[in-house]
C-alpha cells in the first residue's frame, strides 16, 4: 500500500514534511502490539504554525477544515517515521480524535473535523474510513484552531 499511499500523495499535490518534535513530556507515537497511536499534531505548515485562532470568531469554517487537513498532513509524516517510511504497513485508520478552538455558540465542529477525515479516505480510501470524536473546547496549545490525533492498525 506504501506506493499507493505515496502516489496518491502526490496526485493530491501533498509532500510529508518531517514532524514537529514534541512540546512537551510525552512521545509522539506509541506502537502496540498491532496499533500505532499518534499523539495530538497542531497545524504547523513549511513557515511554521498557521490557523491559530477561534473557529466562530476569528477562524471560519472553511480556515479550519484546512488546519484540520493541515494536521491530518502532519498525522501522516508521524506515522511514516514510525514505520520506517514504509506506509504499507497502514492497515486502517481506526480513529481520529478532533478538537475544536471554537467560541461557545459553536456547533459545527463535525464540519470542520471533516477536513481531516475527508483527507484520510482521499488518501487512504476504504482503509481511511474510521470512527471519529469532534468536539468543542474552550482553548488549544498554541491557540491553534484544530488539533487531531489518531489510532491506525498496523501490520
Amino acid at each position: 500500500m506504501s506506493n499507493k499511499i505515496t502516489k496518491r500523495l502526490t496526485e493530491l499535490g501533498v509532500t510529508l514534511p518531517s514532524p514537529a518534535a514534541p512540546a512537551a513530556n510525552y512521545v509522539p507515537y506509541v506502537i502496540t502490539g498491532n496499533q500505532l497511536i499518534v499523539s495530538g499534531n497542531l497545524p504547523f505548515g513549511p513557515d511554521g504554525l498557521e490557523y491559530v485562532g477561534k473557529v466562530g470568531d476569528d477562524i471560519s469554517i472553511e480556515q479550519a477544515q484546512a488546519s484540520a487537513k493541515l494536521c491530518a498532513i502532519n498525522i501522516l509524516a508521524q506515522v511514516n517515521v514510525a514505520l520506517g517510511g514504509d506506509l504499507s504497513r497502514i492497515k486502517r485508520l481506526v480513529r481520529l480524535g478532533g478538537f475544536v478552538n471554537a467560541t461557545a455558540d459553536f456547533t459545527q465542529q463535525p464540519a470542520v473535523i471533516n477536513g481531516a477525515s475527508d483527507f484520510m479516505v482521499a488518501v487512504l480510501g476504504d482503509a481511511g474510513k474510521h470512527a471519529r470524536a469532534a468536539v468543542g473546547v474552550n482553548s488549544l496549545p498554541l491557540g491553534v484552531s484544530v488539533e487531531i490525533d489518531a489510532i491506525f492498525e498496523i501490520e
